[in-house]
Parts: structure tokens; C-alpha cells; sequence
């Protein structure tokens, strides 16, 4: 696995240099902590609109058409993300071509222009995003989950916004947003792969120096309130019910958190994992299952996350807290656990392989803990989890007061649903 180096400039400006032996290719991202977490409700969804305008045209490449020309006529990948805590910039080519996709996408981050006209297109596009979001609901029920937690705060808005408020957005409103939070000390820049260390960090400084140095908004903590199972659903006409059922977890700096990522593992990651077993193969009700570990900041969700036959949702619900509480009164086998560890070893390996993966992997640890651990450091912590741990830890977090579960499909009786949501 690669090793990395950190550097910080005078301007407060993040690097993280991965070097990538026998690797072809390269990777330079730009990461800044703006996200929907930094946004008030009457201007959310404006760090996602803020970088789709980012493409729309610099001073150096006035065009969009001039942006992504560059980087097709050398075969480059590129794009850009939003989540609740950053917003990301990237591209990714043959290592030969890095100067260029590194002038692209520094361009991209200190140059944009936003016309006006582009602008107001833009929220055409951005209101079509969200309608494709809320028309599939394997992924609307995500949004779902997460303002069944949060309500009416930062972390259970929608990440895209509301139609009505990304239509009203004024050009006055991205600029200031962008002057208070695209400063050098909330900016990361991550280039990974193939490349010339010495090169690249002039390179960098060069390109980077004219980031604004004011200092960064902050964000509201997340409040979190809650003293019984919740539910949510959303009544739509679907061919199958799409649900996620989770508990409150831990922020990304908690102790536990290796522990619980086994316990994902051991529930829903892989063909062989217990929910997929018991989902799919005994049950055949459902096509996909799995188990994760979300975490931010200051707050975690544990979910589980299943599209499943509707007329059987209540059987899976059942099922599916089944299997959960076993973690909390059986003990799991040494066999058990150590392929669930090997399983995540190797999972990780592939999930690495890429530059632009490798990029992410590193660059998000930043940006969420000022702290980066490395591949085998992770799998130290992971192989150390023993089978009591999980005990421990499934009796703290597999409770009723930490219970959710928000589901799409054509189901509106809440309380028969909320009478078999329990420990």
C-alpha cells in the first residue's frame, strides 16, 4: 500500500501526496469543507449548485465547452460531489498528462466566473437532478432516513435542496457563500499516483496561491433527540418496498467505530453475509441487502439497506431485527469473524486499487478528522476486534431509543409497521 506525506503551505493550504508504485495513472483532487452542514434552510442545496457552476466557465477557460474539451481530447475521467460536510473536485488521466488535469481542475476551484445566464440554466438542471433522485427510490429512501433522524437541521436536509429554494438562488448568494467557506485552511489538495514529488508541490503552490486566507464559517452541531423506535414512509406505487433500517451510532473519531465496521461486514457485505443469506437465499424476497457504517464529524448511522417484496415487508422487518439481535446474545465464532476480517482485507485492496479511489480514501479522512491512518493501520484495528467486543458494542447500539426505519413503497399504515419495529 502506498505511503503518503502530508505538507501544509503558509496559506493554511492541506497537501497529501500518495505515491502509487507501478501505477499509470494519476489522480489530482481538490476537497474543501463546504457541504450542506454549513448551509442555513433558506440557502440549502447551495454548495451542490456551486459545484455544478464551477464547470460552467473560468476566466482562463470562459466556456464549459473549454473545460471538459481539455480533458476529453486526453481520455481524462473527471466530475465533482457534494455530501453533507465537503464538496470535491477531481480529475484523473495518464500520469504523463497531470500538469494539465492539475491546471484544469485548479482552474475549476480559484477561477470560476458565474455568469448569470449560466446560472439561471443551471437551476433547470439541478431541479431535474432532484426529480431523478425522488424517482428512484432506492435512493430517495436514503434522504428519507436521514430526515427521519435529524428533522429540521443541517444533517436531514437534502444535500441537492428544495426545488423552490435552488430556483430563487441569486448570484450575490454563491459569491458570498464561496467567500466564507472556499478558504486555504479548509482546502485540501490530494494528488495521488504516479508523479514527481518535488514537481508537483511547486506546482501546487503555484497554482493555489491565490485562495483567500479569511477565516472559515463553522457549522451547528448536530442535535440528537430520541426516546423510541422511529418510522417514516412514504406512500408510492413500486414493484418492490425499498427500506432502511439503522440505529444512532457514533461520530468518526469514536473508539467503536472499527468494531461496529465489523459488525456491517459480518451482517450485509458479501454474498455470504448473514442478512444476505437470510434475505435472499432462505427468504427470497429481496435482490440487494447490505450493512453499513456512515459516519461524519459528530454524528453515525449504522444501516441496512434492502429492496424487498412488497407484500412481504413485514416478514423482512422482522427478519431483519432478528439477525441484528443475535450480535447482541450470541457470541460470534472465531471462524466467522476472521472471514469477515479477510473479507474486508481483501475488499479493501480492490476498493484501493484506482488512483482516484486512493485519492478519496485519503483526502476524506483529512477533510472529517485533520488525521489520516493508512490502509494496514485500518486492518490492524479491524484484525484486533474480537467476538466479546461485538457483544459490548451491539447491546449499546442495538436499542429501541436508537431505532429507525424510513421506507418507500405502497404501505401507509404506520402503526402496524412501528408495533414490530422493536428490540
Amino acid at each position: 500500500m502506498a505511503v503518503f506525506r502530508k505538507k501544509v503551505f503558509k496559506n493554511g493550504l492541506t497537501v497529501i501526496l500518495v505515491p502509487m508504485k507501478g501505477s499509470i495513472t494519476a489522480t489530482a483532487l481538490v476537497l474543501v469543507r463546504a457541504g450542506s452542514k454549513y448551509e442555513t434552510k433558506d440557502i440549502n442545496g447551495i454548495s451542490h449548485f456551486l459545484e455544478h457552476l464551477c464547470f460552467k466557465g473560468t476566466v482562463k477557460r470562459p466556456r464549459a465547452i473549454d473545460i471538459a474539451k481539455e480533458l476529453d481530447e486526453i481520455g481524462a475521467g473527471y466530475n465533482a460531489f457534494t455530501s453533507q460536510e465537503y464538496t470535491g473536485y477531481f480529475a484523473k488521466s495518464h500520469s504523463r498528462h497531470l500538469d494539465r488535469i492539475l491546471d484544469v481542475v485548479s482552474d475549476i476551484y480559484v477561477g470560476p466566473v458565474f455568469s448569470v445566464e449560466e446560472i439561471e440554466k443551471e437551476k433547470g438542471v439541478i431541479v431535474e437532478e432532484i426529480n431523478m433522485y425522488e424517482d428512484t427510490p432506492a435512493r430517495h429512501v436514503q434522504d428519507l432516513f436521514m430526515n427521519l433522524l435529524y428533522g429540521n437541521q443541517p444533517a436531514g436536509w437534502n444535500i441537492a435542496g428544495e426545488k423552490k429554494i435552488v430556483t430563487s438562488f441569486k448570484r450575490e448568494q454563491l459569491l458570498d457563500y464561496r467567500k466564507r467557506h472556499y478558504v486555504a485552511s479548509a482546502t485540501t489538495v490530494v494528488i495521488a499516483g504516479k508523479f514527481n514529488e518535488k514537481h508537483i508541490l511547486s506546482l501546487i503552490e503555484k497554482k493555489f496561491d491565490v485562495v483567500a486566507t479569511t477565516k472559515k464559517d463553522n457549522k451547528r452541531k448536530v442535535n440528537e433527540e430520541q426516546k423510541a423506535p422511529g418510522v417514516l414512509l412514504e406512500a408510492k406505487k413500486t414493484d418492490q418496498s425499498h427500506i432502511v433500517l439503522g440505529f444512532r451510532s457514533y461520530g468518526i473519531h469514536h473508539r467503536d467505530n472499527f468494531i461496529i465496521d465489523v459488525m456491517a461486514a459480518l451482517l450485509g457485505s458479501g454474498m455470504s453475509s448473514r442478512l444476505f443469506q437470510r434475505i435472499r437465499e432462505e427468504m427470497g424476497v429481496g435482490y440487494y441487502v447490505r450493512a453499513y457504517n456512515e459516519l461524519h464529524t459528530d454524528h453515525g448511522v449504522f444501516q441496512i439497506s434492502a429492496g424487498v417484496d412488497n407484500k412481504r415487508v413485514r416478514e423482512v422487518i422482522r427478519a431483519v431485527i432478528d439477525e441484528v439481535g443475535k450480535l447482541k446474545k450470541e457470541t460470534v465464532s472465531e471462524d466467522e469473524l476472521k472471514k469477515v476480517k479477510d473479507h474486508i482485507a481483501g475488499s479493501m485492496s480492490l476498493e484501493l486499487e484506482s488512483s482516484d479511489s486512493m485519492a478519496t480514501f485519503y483526502g476524506v479522512q483529512h477533510v472529517l478528522k485533520h488525521s489520516v491512518i493508512t490502509p494496514r493501520e485500518i486492518m490492524k484495528k479491524v484484525r484486533e476486534v474480537t467476538p466479546q467486543q461485538i457483544k459490548r458494542v451491539a447491546n449499546r447500539l442495538f436499542v429501541d431509543e436508537r431505532l429507525n426505519m424510513a421506507m418507500v413503497g405502497p404501505h401507509t399504515d404506520k402503526k402496524s409497521i412501528a408495533r414490530i419495529l422493536k428490540m
